[in-house]
């Protein structure tokens, strides 16, 4: 049975993406990266792709919980690895980007490195004549590698191909809230697991949530000829955190407006004010409905009630800080992006292919530190003993689709004062900082989603997870 839906919101864009035959021909992988703050454990599944693949697997670690001297020694040796740390955005030898600094020293601004690292990976693709990259994140399984090969087959025809995303659905707290109350709420392509042609399609990933939606806009503008086939697994994590929901709001609602206007055959240009006047009046009563849903709802348990409503409220606080005026300055900022995006990458182009060693060196900006990295030939590292210790390698989760309710099964009850029967809706009547979230459980942190490992966008910059739709025909 189809699930609710809404006027004010597309919980699917299937028309704008092509679903392949799954018998489409494998095609040669160049290279897979994996940008990553969790255990070096979560690299397995990529290095058991890379290998069956034959391709080289590179590894961008950041934060307190891997390193890419843990990977060189913990991985399989035959993975061709190229394991690189990767500091602060500001040592990159990455252009600086207008859309950063729009909202830099605002609520707004995001303090992940997940898009660094993804457009990072893009640079030495082009120093080494890498053509067809894959984007794998550190938290899904991959249950035939030979779907990434099929991805790269679509790339003649197609600026990039995702795969299905299984396992717990791939959405932002808002659609996720939807779709647990029986809203008709879908996934989309995402840079969680995504084949791209680097020599043809010379866009970037700004750093914003559902920054892989932003890629796939041709100039800013329309959506890119984009495919998809295969399948991977997502790791069980929970959806239901205030600080996701305040950090993904913005980004949600730039991206969703734009897909608004490209499923009625507009150009993201077309977003003028008038356009985000009505887009915001929209996304106010989108999510005025599902909380109204989640109250009624008897097959939630008041504790999950209680963290959906707080997230819900943050989402709605940080939605009445957004402007009309902020979301026309943003796709203009966009535009400019990318058009210095694509001088930086001609600039690189033009530049004599590079040794592999010589490619890596060239990524930190000059002046700065370099970087430290390892490959099975050669390293970065003067004396890895003087290296600071890292938490010893802990086995990734098994992965399994969890039953419903089952994250929040094992969170401890909130307190009463949260548990609130009035749910404001109205712009402003939720403020943005109203009072503190649910706190999960140390059984949910260390049993269901390894939280500590599992850092995102809201806290320390490893990828979140995505907005709407449905991905099948």
């Amino acid at each position: 049975m189809a699930g609710a839906r809404t006027p004010d919101h597309h919980g699917s864009h299937q028309r704008l993406v092509w679903p392949a035959d799954e018998s489409v021909p494998r095609a040669k992988v160049d290279a897979i990266i994996v940008p990553t703050t969790r255990p070096v454990a979560y690299l397995k599944e990529a290095a058991r792709a890379a290998v069956h693949l034959g391709c080289p697997l590179v590894t961008l670690h950041s934060r307190r919980w891997t390193c890419a001297e843990e990977a060189i020694r913990y991985l399989d040796r035959r993975v061709d690895l190229i394991a690189i740390d990767v500091p602060e955005p500001a040592q990159l030898r990455l252009p600086e980007l207008e859309t950063t600094r729009l909202l830099a020293r605002s609520i707004f601004e995001q303090r992940s490195d997940l898009s660094a690292k993804r457009n990072l990976g893009l640079v030495p693709s082009h120093m080494l004549g890498w053509e067809r990259v894959v984007f794998l994140d550190d938290d899904l399984r991959v249950p035939d590698p030979d779907d990434l090969g099929r991805a790269t087959g679509l790339l003649d025809t197609h600026a990039a191909a995702g795969l299905r995303i299984g396992g717990l659905p791939d959405n932002s707290v808002v659609c996720h809230a939807f779709r647990d109350v029986g809203g008709d709420q879908g996934t989309f392509v995402g840079g969680g697991a995504m084949a791209v042609e680097v020599k043809r399609n010379r866009s970037f990933f700004p750093n914003i949530y559902n920054e892989d939606w932003f890629y796939l806009l041709g100039g800013g503008k329309r959506l890119q000829s984009v495919a998809i086939v295969g399948e991977v697994l997502q790791y069980p994590y929970d959806p239901y955190r205030v600080e996701r929901a305040r950090g993904q709001e913005l980004g949600d609602v730039l991206a969703e407006g734009i897909f608004w206007l490209l499923d009625q055959g507009k150009t993201a240009l077309d977003g003028d004010l008038a356009h985000w006047q009505d887009f915001l009046a929209k996304r106010r009563r989108f999510i005025g409905q599902v909380l109204g849903m989640v109250e009624e709802s008897a097959d939630i348990g008041s504790a999950e009630r209680a963290r959906m409503i707080e997230a819900l409220r943050a989402a709605l606080g940080r939605l009445a800080r957004i402007t009309p005026e902020l979301c026309v300055e943003y796709l203009k900022a966009l535009v400019t992006d990318q058009e210095r995006w694509q001088r930086h990458i001609r600039g690189v182009q033009q530049q004599p292919q590079l040794p592999r060693e010589r490619a890596i060196k060239a990524l930190a900006r000059r002046g700065g530190n370099p970087l430290t990295w390892y490959t099975p030939q050669a390293t970065s590292a003067v004396d890895s003993r003087a290296r600071r210790r890292r938490p010893r390698a802990t086995p990734a989760p098994r992965m399994r689709e969890p039953r419903p309710g089952e994250l929040q099964a094992s969170i401890q009850a909130p307190p009463r004062t949260l548990m609130s029967s009035g749910i404001p809706v109205a712009a402003g009547a939720a403020p943005d900082d109203a009072g503190p979230g649910v706190a999960a459980s140390p059984a949910l942190i260390a049993a269901k989603i390894a939280l500590a490992c599992q850092q995102r966008h809201d806290d320390d910059g490893q990828g979140d997870k995505r907005p709407s739709q449905p991905l099948h025909p």
